[in-house]
């Protein structure tokens, strides 16, 4: 039993009631390690050891030749374990034991059976399920007209055996980042953790390896972290094909979902548009009845819901965590792909937590990138942003700049920013023109891009080609309408004049809702005046 699996004991019998001095001395451990167990589902980390070749590698292909020559051959003339292991030592002079060949066959062999298609005939035999008790998980591949591009993704697909409810997501991967969001996205939606188990394939987000030909696993600690957080009860099928019918209601929802949902191909701009019509047809599909069910699915799922096990209140972190070092190109690799991070992190390691359809970069727990997770192997995606300030000291990197291509391809870089660069070059020159650009596109990290681009156009009608003058009409811009859409001008006939913020504020003054002055009071003064005037004179003349 690995640390892992220990903790993941330790926290289900907690979990059931079991007090501190009683699971220190069924586990036979200290109370520090129940204590730690009960507090998280991780273990100190420890190192591992690196795989190890073996002696038997060399000769596994004579053996497959060996067992792919027994498949014509007579019943009763085919290699035995024994015939093989004396026939390695003998013509190849092999060292290795007997119990290395007699493992390598008894996994080799079966394959090469059904590979051949001479597996034996089985027989199936029909089962009930409980309510709340079981569930399949699995995936499938699905090709998606992603951004114009055909891309093959993956849908993964949990679903409860009773009233056949199922949740899908489709991700760009199958990693264990997908799985385990998969998983986080399923259980909220449904609102609970099956009380028994869940069905799944072998497959090595789960499973580190296949012990013999029993049901027993070596599970990966991630996945024994992960289950063991949610109280997830996990049967492994049998490998390869022979193991598919003990979870063909997964096998054959997928199936389903993928004829009648995504044919024709969907055709989408990112996964999360793709990932939102998925929810909708999760909605649709509870609406229909399986074969001849009475019921349809929403009306078993009333039933087997309140049934579930609760969730558990804190998050756990799907994402994995890498701390790759960034080179003098500003990148990082993560997963045979490239990123842009800033170009003040050169030389350091950063740390990535890498999702299914995302990844984030921080620096001392603050974010410093976020990139959508590029799908094809040996990519690269980069942040004009992130190259700034090399950009603003080298002007003649710029219009070569693989990051100013990229944006040109996903729309941040726009035709206003082109034509202000040309009229730029022509008034600056080409250093001090392309350095004005540079710094303009500074301003976008305190400026939104609508307004910035409103700026670059206003300021292009005007002739002010200056970073100054397109800040100051960007802030016009924010302050007039900041939801406006701004179109670049058609000529240069609707030239126009930039106007100081002074003015602009001085012509957009609210309403005066004071009244007018009167004079009423003044001629009551005057009045009073020349009444005194006239008493006075009437004195003298007495």
């Amino acid at each position: 039993m690995s640390k892992v699996e220990l903790y993941a004991a330790i926290r289900r019998d907690h979990r059931a009631g079991m007090k501190m001095r009683e699971l220190e001395r069924k586990h036979n451990v200290s109370w520090r390690t129940v204590r730690k167990a009960v507090d998280s589902v991780w273990p100190e980390p420890r190192k591992k050891l690196p795989p190890r070749r073996t002696a038997l590698d060399p000769y596994k292909p004579v053996i497959d030749e060996m067992l792919r020559v027994d498949l014509d051959a007579p019943r009763k003339q085919r290699h035995t374990i024994t015939r093989i292991f004396h026939r390695l030592i003998e013509e190849h002079g092999a060292d290795v034991s007997y119990q290395m060949v007699r493992r390598y066959v008894a996994d080799r062999k079966p394959e090469i059976l059904a590979a051949s298609g001479k597996a034996p005939v089985e027989a199936f035999v029909p089962q009930t399920h409980s309510p709340a008790m079981e569930a399949e998980v699995d995936f499938g591949d699905v090709t998606v007209r992603l951004a114009g591009e055909l891309v093959t993704c993956y849908l993964f697909s949990l679903r409860l055996s009773y009233s056949g409810k199922a949740v899908h997501r489709v991700f760009a991967s199958c990693g264990q980042e997908a799985f385990f969001e998969g998983h986080v996205h399923a259980l909220r939606t449904l609102g609970g953790v099956p009380r028994s188990k869940i069905r799944y394939d072998n497959l090595k987000s789960a499973v580190a390896q296949v012990l013999g030909l029993n049901r027993a696993r070596v599970e990966t600690d991630r996945w024994i972290a992960f289950r063991s957080h949610f109280g997830i009860e996990s049967f492994y099928c049998r490998p390869g094909i022979e193991g598919a019918h003990e979870k063909g209601g997964v096998e054959g929802m997928i199936g389903y979902f993928r004829r009648n949902h995504f044919t024709p191909v969907p055709e989408v701009d990112s996964l999360s548009e793709l990932n939102e019509m998925v929810d909708q047809w999760d909605l649709h599909d509870g609406l229909r009845r399986i074969g001849s069910r009475p019921r349809t699915v929403d009306e078993y799922f009333a039933v087997e819901q309140p049934l579930l096990m609760p969730l558990p209140e804190e998050p756990f972190e799907t994402g994995r965590l890498f701390t790759p070092r960034v080179d003098r190109y500003s990148q990082i690799t993560v997963r045979t792909n490239r990123y842009s991070v800033p170009i003040r992190l050169i030389g350091k390691r950063v740390r990535v937590v890498l999702h299914a359809s995302h990844l984030v970069v921080y620096e001392n727990n603050v974010e410093v990138a976020r990139h959508e997770r590029l799908i094809a192997k040996g990519g690269c995606r980069l942040d004009l942003d992130h190259y700034l300030e090399a950009l603003i000291r080298k002007p003649g990197a710029f219009p070569g700049a693989t990051a100013l291509e990229q944006a040109r391809s996903a729309g941040k870089f726009t035709p206003v920013h082109d034509a202000w660069w040309g009229q730029a070059k022509k008034v600056h020159g080409e250093r001090d023109g392309t350095r004005a650009l540079i710094e303009v596109l500074l301003l976008g990290r305190h400026l939104a891009h609508e307004h910035l681009v409103a700026g670059l156009a206003i300021a292009l009608r005007a002739g002010a080609l200056t970073a100054d003058a397109v800040a100051l009409e960007a802030r016009k811009a924010a302050e007039d309408e900041p939801g406006a859409i701004y179109v670049a001008p058609s000529s240069a006939a609707q030239a126009a004049s930039v106007t100081s913020l002074h003015e602009w504020r001085l012509a957009h003054l609210p309403p005066d809702t004071r009244p007018l002055p009167s004079v009423t009071p003044y001629d009551q003064l005057l009045r009073r005046r020349r009444t005194s005037g006239s008493e006075h004179r009437e004195g003298e003349a007495q």
